[in-house]
């Protein structure tokens, strides 16, 4: 998986390409946990992500309960595949996807 961050004062855009799973969300929880504390928007754009498991969910749900007080997170460029999964395990219901 490919990660590129990109910083704008207190926002930051992740953009992940390839495959969200056991064998790279430990990558993408360290880049979100030395960043988390000084940030108040988080965009995680999925235009290029093709697959996501249960490790990228339990990976968000940090990212999500990990910003600072009144910071917000949110993903775009979902595709069908990532959607469904969203979908089905009720991720959809808590995550602003745009």
């Amino acid at each position: 998986m490919k990660i590129t961050k990109k910083l704008n004062g207190s926002a930051m855009e992740i953009a992940l390409e390839g495959r969200l799973d056991t064998m790279t969300a430990p990558e993408l929880e360290k880049e979100l946990k030395d960043s988390l504390s000084s940030i108040k928007e988080l965009t995680l754009d999925f235009s290029q992500l093709e697959y996501i498991s249960s490790a990228g969910l339990r990976v968000l749900l940090m990212a999500q309960r990990g910003l600072s007080y009144g910071g917000k997170m949110k993903v775009t460029n979902v595709n069908e595949i990532v959607q469904e999964v969203f979908d089905v395990t009720g991720f959809s219901d808590i995550l602003t996807i745009e």
